[in-house]
């Protein structure tokens, strides 16, 4: 992106507003993984690894609710009423939609503290979200389940280059 995603505008609101705005209504606190922001609760990565699942393994240690959302700050496009049904499932597993392609969107899904010492274990043994998921199983929230409650995919629609946002805000915001 050539600057912090999260500092990146689309339309009106840099993509942490944009995601904190969808995530604010479903979630009792609202919580950014990484580096102190102004105006923002942060929570540095406390667990030495790579990647989300450093701030994973760190929010489930740091948490005292027994399941916690976790959306990455790429994916602008996410909307509310994806996250309230996911949020909605109820299981000890967690709760990851599976795209059309059988990918795991593992960065827009809802996680058990109960997989903290997984999570932590996973993550300084050098793993990844989805090596975690192989780990201790999860809850798939096929195409048809979440194209029923009228997701397209946007909410882990991942705009990790400038590149794909052009494609996100044509795709997504067009209309």
């Amino acid at each position: 992106m050539g600057q912090d995603k999260a500092d990146v505008l689309v339309g009106d609101a840099t993509m942490l507003e944009s995601v904190a705005r969808a995530v604010e209504p479903v979630v009792d606190h609202l919580i950014v993984l990484g580096p102190d922001r102004d105006g923002w609760e942060c929570w540095p990565d406390s667990v030495h690894a790579e990647g989300p699942l450093a701030g994973l393994a760190t929010a489930l240690n740091r948490t005292t609710c027994d399941q916690m959302l976790l959306v990455a700050v790429d994916h602008p496009f996410v909307t509310t009423d994806t996250l309230r049904q996911l949020v909605g499932l109820t299981s000890d597993l967690p709760v990851v939609p599976v795209d059309e392609h059988g990918v795991r969107q593992v960065t827009c899904a809802v996680y058990p503290k109960s997989i903290a010492a997984a999570a932590t274990e996973e993550a300084t043994n050098g793993g990844s979200m989805q090596s975690l998921l192989d780990r201790v199983s999860f809850l798939a929230v096929s195409p048809e389940q979440w194209r029923g409650w009228g997701e397209d995919g946007r909410s882990w629609f991942s705009a990790d280059d400038q590149d794909a946002l052009a494609e996100g805000i044509v795709h997504y915001t067009s209309g």
